[in-house]
């Protein structure tokens, strides 16, 4: 048995004016095939050419073990120059992934070879992050902390994408005080026995290639897995709709620190409470 998911639409390219009919007001996502062909990154980047312009960098690397009391908030779980991680893609799968990386400021060349696109959203443009990944590596199911409107723009290789919007929430095992779901589900090949209401959510899935940006709406639950070693840049716009701004800011001042607070406080029993919280209250919606 396989999820719910139906592809994403795919459209060659799109005015402003289309995306903001089509997908933004009724908040869809959707995949632009063509949409940065005459960007200099277009074909310039590739992990090669990071390597080039940031080998001598010293990077924060992140697994997928899952989330430990000891660990702050998104803190990294290894160090490795860029040069030396570059390599480390392209000889053997790792579990290593960059994350949320700011390159754009540690390496201001980059910023020549890409220009913030006008979908008529107002994009951040203080932080376009990069994020890397070797084969088979993945994020956990999760949503980001901002609830914003996410333009992702993939280089080199491919890389497989599932999302559910939040109204999905009830049935993807959502662990509470936080913004993933159980990382014990394997989202690739979930195990319907033991999480049996995955069977009731509907969601989207993709594959991204060189070069293809994809449009997540606010709020969305997003997991990727890198097919094949890749990285990819994200540009943002602020959550346009109240309720998903009002829980942005949520986030950041209440939920994140209460949640450190509690870590410190009980350690792993906290982690441990917050797991079993999100196996019952699924499947009280049974």
């Amino acid at each position: 048995m396989m999820l719910n998911l139906q592809d994403i639409p795919r459209v060659k390219t799109i005015s402003k004016e289309d995306f903001l009919k089509h997908y933004f007001k009724p908040q869809k996502p959707v995949v632009i095939e063509k949409f940065i062909e005459d960007w200099p990154a277009y074909t310039k980047w590739n992990l090669e050419y990071m390597k080039t312009v940031g080998g001598d960098l010293t990077v924060p690397l992140y697994d997928d073990r899952p989330v430990d009391y000891k660990d702050g908030f998104n803190e990294p779980h290894a160090k490795m120059k860029l040069a030396d991680y570059v390599d480390l893609l392209k000889r053997e799968p790792t579990r290593y992934r960059i994350f949320l990386w700011n390159a754009i400021k540690e390496i201001p060349q980059l910023q020549n070879d890409f220009k913030f696109p006008d979908f008529g959203l107002r994009l951040m443009k203080g932080i376009p992050m990069l994020f890397f990944g070797g084969r088979d590596s993945y994020t956990f199911m999760h949503y980001d902390l901002d609830l914003a409107n996410i333009f992702h723009f993939h280089f080199e290789g491919k890389k497989q994408i599932i999302l559910f919007d939040q109204k999905q929430n009830k049935y993807l095992y959502k662990v509470p005080h936080s913004l993933i779901t159980r990382e014990d589900i394997d989202f690739a090949n979930p195990d319907f026995e033991k999480w049996p209401m995955l069977k009731h959510a509907n969601g989207y899935k993709t594959e991204l290639n060189h070069g293809e940006v994809l449009y997540m709406p606010e709020g969305y639950w997003h997991y990727m897995r890198y097919i094949t070693p890749g990285f990819s840049m994200s540009l943002r716009a602020i959550a346009r709709n109240p309720k998903n701004f009002g829980q942005a800011l949520y986030n950041f001042f209440i939920m994140r620190h209460f949640d450190n607070a509690m870590r410190r406080l009980k350690g792993q029993e906290w982690i441990d409470w917050k797991n079993r919280q999100a196996v019952i209250r699924t499947h009280k919606h049974a």
